[in-house]
């Protein structure tokens, strides 16, 4: 059974900068693509970014670009989303989710890509 555990969410006030992190548990970590969602309440759970397996390609929902940034450490099975310049916007529960069968970055906007999924972790920006 895989494990995936979110982790550094908090409340910030706008500008500020959070830094969220997932372990994956198994041994398909180095052989995923990662990918990072939210939710925000009353909204649908959206898509913010993804890092290829090697960490060589990343994709980012527009809203997010130039202030986020994915990144993985494959040996300690993390993936962390460095979150920059935070807007009230950017509230939502936070998901880290990992995606073992796609052996090509593609649809990884998608929520049906991925196989495994965290508890989320809850961030807050205030005004």
């Amino acid at each position: 059974q895989v494990n995936v555990v979110e982790s550094g969410g908090g409340l910030a006030q706008a500008g500020d900068s959070l830094r969220l992190s997932c372990v994956v548990s198994g041994r398909t970590f180095s052989v995923s693509n990662m990918g990072w969602f939210r939710q925000a309440p009353g909204k649908e759970r959206e898509f913010v970014a993804a890092i290829s397996r090697a960490g060589l390609t990343t994709r980012y929902v527009e809203s997010v670009k130039g202030r986020f940034t994915i990144s993985r450490d494959n040996p300690r099975n993390t993936v962390f989303l460095q979150m920059n310049n935070l807007k009230p916007e950017d509230t939502a529960v936070y998901y880290c989710a990992q995606d073992r069968h796609n052996p090509y970055f593609q649809g990884v906007e998608k929520r049906s890509t991925y196989d495994d999924w965290g508890q989320g972790t809850q961030v807050t920006v205030s005004s």
